[in-house]
C-alpha cells in the first residue's frame, strides 16, 4: 500500500520527506548540521538544501548518509512513520 502512496506523491514531496527525515535522524543522534555535512564531505548550504527538500539526492549521497547516521537506506527512505 506505502508504494501505492509513494507513487501518487510528487518528486517535491519525497524529497521533503526525506529532508524531515534526515533531520529528525540528525537530531537523535545529538548532531548539528555542520558535524554531518563534514561527516558527509559535503558544503553544510548543500546539507540544509537537502534537509530543506529543496535538492535531489544521488543514490549514492542517500548511501553515505544512512551509514553517517547508522541506519539502513530502506530505513531512511521508509516514510511510514
Amino acid at each position: 500500500m506505502l508504494g501505492c502512496l509513494i507513487l501518487l506523491m510528487t518528486k517535491d514531496q519525497i524529497q521533503i520527506l526525506l529532508g524531515e527525515k534526515i533531520v529528525k535522524l540528525r537530531k537523535d543522534k545529538g548532531l548539528k548540521q555542520i558535524d554531518l555535512a563534514h561527516k558527509l564531505d559535503i558544503e553544510d548550504s548543500a546539507l540544509r538544501r537537502i534537509e530543506k527538500g529543496r535538492t535531489n539526492c544521488s543514490l549514492w549521497l542517500l548511501h553515505r548518509i544512512s551509514e553517517a547516521l547508522e541506519v539502513s537506506l530502506s530505513d531512511l527512505v521508509n516514510f511510514k512513520e
